[in-house]
């Protein structure tokens, strides 16, 4: 079949053309798709349920629910807002993976870095104090994911005291040789930040007088900082 110029087609053939298609396009124009809607993360199972499921391989599932959970914002082919998440569920489940693998850092550090990257002082508190209960369980394996938390709380949001309430557990609890020192003694910053030189010098003394703090440029630093700390407290 031969084609036929477009300039021997009859114009008011051409004319019901450009008609029915400006139609089509203003049809499709006109017809708004369907906003997905925001998926809702229900709550995991129980802890003795999850540990079945496992099949003796915990921490595998632990990493494949980490993964699942991190794609959670992500259905019906488009991204929806971590603020969407029920974020006590959110709670439910990194602890509910953690428990599966205690050793694992992952849950902590998506819920310090991931899931508290929000514009919520509630929502990023929440992942906060999650992981610092989760760091009293084993402070010296955890440490640094509250640590994270301590210094994202003073300078992005801005509260001196509950960065100062997380360091200061860092101090107490963070006692062994794992933990940095300027992770154990970020404390002490904050509190003289805080107007606090009287309990920065007190809790410097307490430092050396626990024997904690062995190191010569630890010593150096609260000699030079503490001076009648260290003198009270006698250490060489």
């Amino acid at each position: 079949m031969k084609s036929r110029p477009v300039a021997r087609v009859p114009r008011l053939a051409l004319a019901l053309l450009a008609g029915s298609l400006a139609a089509q396009l203003a049809v499709c124009a006109g017809t708004a798709l369907p906003a997905p809607s925001a998926p809702v993360l229900y709550p995991p199972p129980a802890g003795p349920a999850l540990r079945v499921a496992a099949g003796g391989e915990p921490a595998a599932l632990a990493r494949g629910l980490m993964l699942w959970l991190q794609a959670f914002d992500y259905r019906g082919g488009a991204s929806h807002a971590l603020l969407d998440l029920d974020y006590g569920t959110l709670v439910e489940w990194l602890d509910r993976i953690l428990g599966l693998d205690p050793r694992s850092e992952y849950p902590l550090r998506a819920a310090a870095l991931v899931y508290a990257n929000v514009r919520s002082h509630e929502r990023v508190r929440s992942m906060f104090d999650f992981v610092h209960a989760k760091f009293l369980e084993d402070p010296n394996r955890r440490w640094r994911w509250l640590a994270v938390a301590a210094l994202l709380a003073r300078h992005r949001l801005g509260d001196r005291p509950l960065a100062l309430k997380y360091a200061l557990a860092l101090t107490e609890h963070g006692a062994g040789p794992m933990v940095a020192a300027w992770a154990r003694d970020m404390s002490l910053g904050l509190l003289r930040e805080s107007g606090k030189e009287r309990d920065a010098a007190a809790l410097a003394r307490r430092l050396l007088e626990s024997g904690r703090v062995t190191a010569p440029h630890e010593v150096r630093y609260l000699k030079r900082e503490f001076p009648h700390a260290f003198h009270a407290s006698g250490a060489r």
